[in-house]
């Protein structure tokens, strides 16, 4: 649906460094939430962690595992869960992550009100 198309938008530009355009698909008092960070706002996110995560994606290969959505009127939620490998100092290593976001519609357009991100380096015996 378009909601899911929004996060798609997002993830797209934000792995491709195109931060004006992932800051399209964000309600500007988006709240992130990231491995224990905190950021209120999108200005807060471009301005300041968005570069990194920017820097980490774009030399990163991610793989969709299972994306789960739900809307419900002028709100919407996609669960989605990767497994994203990348290089890092010359060492290759594997996370599985899993993200959450919240959408609200405004007049026909989808902007991300909440974002989740959580991770953990991939071990044998992980199932994704």
């Amino acid at each position: 649906n378009d909601a899911v198309a929004a996060v798609d938008r997002f993830s797209k530009a934000l792995s491709s460094g195109q931060l004006s355009k992932a800051g399209a698909e964000l309600d500007s008092n988006v709240l992130i939430f990231e491995s224990g960070y905190v950021e209120r706002s999108a200005a807060e996110y471009l301005g300041g962690h968005a570069k990194g995560d920017a820097a980490y994606l774009k030399g990163a290969h991610v793989q969709l595992t299972r994306r789960t959505a739900q809307a419900s009127g002028d709100m919407a939620w996609v669960g989605s869960e990767s497994e994203i490998h990348s290089t890092k100092d010359g060492k290759m290593s594997a996370a599985v992550s899993t993200e959450t976001m919240v959408l609200k519609r405004t007049n026909k357009t989808w902007k991300i009100t909440h974002i989740h991100w959580s991770s953990h380096t991939k071990k044998a015996g992980d199932s994704h």
